[in-house]
């Protein structure tokens, strides 16, 4: 049965956890998050990132996705970046695949 049919059904977190078979914390976190969706409050996640991923753009563009994550992590220090060394790793890894992808090459 649905996490939120159950909840609708018999009103508690503990008794629809029971009869699906999971803990009333994740019934809770199910049906609140479906609540949520409802209303329209489900705000973009923000990353420590997103400042700096212009820069992160323009220069993989500019080298075409040859020059590494360590290389640019200065650069971006300098434009406001105060992540972590592996978070920007992940967002240069992420920046490389979308434009060295072949789709991208014919659009």
């Amino acid at each position: 049965m649905d996490m939120q049919a159950a909840y609708r059904e018999v009103g508690s977190y503990r008794a629809a956890a029971e009869i699906c078979g999971t803990t009333p914390k994740t019934v809770k976190r199910s049906v609140l998050a479906a609540q949520r969706a409802e209303k329209g409050e489900i705000a973009a996640v923000e990353h420590n990132y997103d400042a700096v991923r212009d820069v992160v753009i323009e220069r993989v563009d500019r080298t075409k996705g040859k020059m590494s994550a360590k290389r640019l992590l200065p650069v971006a220090t300098a434009a406001g970046y105060s992540g972590s060394a592996r978070n920007f790793r992940r967002l240069v890894a992420e920046v490389k695949a979308q434009s060295c992808s072949p789709a991208s090459r014919f659009t």
